[in-house]
């Protein structure tokens, strides 16, 4: 098997393992409480990777992400906003609202080519505008037929998104990052976890022993997945990543609609339409990008090594009017 469908096979896998054994396991838990559960997964998460760092020898490099006021900074932030996804994203699934989480999932890839041209000006064409349009009326929409608004699906979206945004701009491992994420998050979730218990309400303890096992699975929950997708994006690369990543979504509103049967009515559906057309767009995007731009790039070069002026104009005029 070449890498690349290694690769492939690692993406789906982690896709697959967020969009049903997740949910499935944080639903099947979530009799303890909302409180409790995003307490385990942010403790468990951050001692399941402090054990992987340990045992790869990364604490040096570690070392040098947290020397760095910039990537400490952003770190800082984006912990925030991954436990603002934990917690919202853990109260959906608790609450019977894995649909609408599912909605913050959809929209998230193109929220993040929103801020990412607002905050770093990357660059839009038409297609990823026609797609932020179409995502910003399909949530307006959402808000004038129910009167209240969609905030578990623009929460998870938002801060997913805003968290993807500025995690690319440091060059820190996804995993060492999120270790570091994880052990600015520890000490409120410690103190948190301490309040629960003196309210006599926490569920985790040597009297509930196999529940308690259950609980700490929490940390792995997040981590296995993660590591999958990493694989699998350093084999197959970054646009099929994005393209697969759809899994994820996809299945959690299967599993929300017809296992654990929420409501979804025909305005919800039209609201959900508008988001499909505006993903599906999204992902002739990117397989353009992934597929066509490189001999866009190749075209260009050779034109401006071109004699013939007229020749560079009309090619780089084509391609122009392609690509955009």
């Amino acid at each position: 098997m070449s890498s690349f469908n290694k690769g492939i096979l690692y993406i789906v896998a982690g896709s697959f393992w967020w969009g049903v054994i997740g949910v499935i396991y944080f639903r099947s838990v979530s009799f303890v409480g909302n409180i409790e559960l995003v307490l385990h997964r942010a403790i468990w998460t951050a001692l399941m990777l402090i054990i992987i760092t340990s045992y790869l020898s990364k604490w040096n490099k570690v070392k040098l992400i947290l020397l760095d006021k910039k990537n400490l900074f952003y770190l800082i932030f984006t912990s925030i906003l991954i436990f603002i996804n934990w917690s919202v994203w853990i109260y959906a699934v608790s609450t019977n609202q894995i649909v609408d989480a599912s909605f913050g999932y959809f929209i998230m890839p193109i929220l993040s080519v929103l801020f990412g041209y607002l905050f770093f000006k990357e660059l839009l064409n038409k297609r990823r505008i026609f797609a932020i349009i179409l995502t910003i009326i399909s949530v307006f929409y959402l808000f004038y037929f129910y009167k209240n608004f969609p905030w578990i699906g623009l929460t998870v979206g938002l801060s997913w998104s805003l968290y993807n945004v500025f995690r690319k701009k440091i060059k820190v491992d996804v995993d060492l990052g999120l270790l570091i994420e994880s052990l600015i998050i520890l000490p409120f979730a410690l103190l948190g976890f301490y309040f629960v218990f003196q309210t006599g309400n926490l569920d985790f303890g040597i009297n509930t022993l196999k529940l308690s096992l259950i609980l700490i699975i929490a940390g792995p929950m997040t981590v296995i997945p993660l590591f999958f997708f990493i694989k699998g994006v350093n084999l197959a690369g970054l646009g099929p990543s994005g393209m697969l990543f759809f899994i994820t979504p996809t299945f959690q509103f299967i599993l929300g609609l017809f296992l654990y049967n929420e409501p979804f009515d025909a305005y919800r559906l039209i609201g959900f339409i508008l988001i499909w057309v505006a993903v599906i767009i999204y992902l002739f995007d990117l397989y353009f990008l992934t597929n066509f731009l490189p001999y866009i790039q190749t075209i260009h070069l050779i034109c401006s090594n071109s004699s013939s002026l007229y020749i560079n104009l009309i090619l780089f005029y084509e391609f122009y009017q392609l690509y955009t």
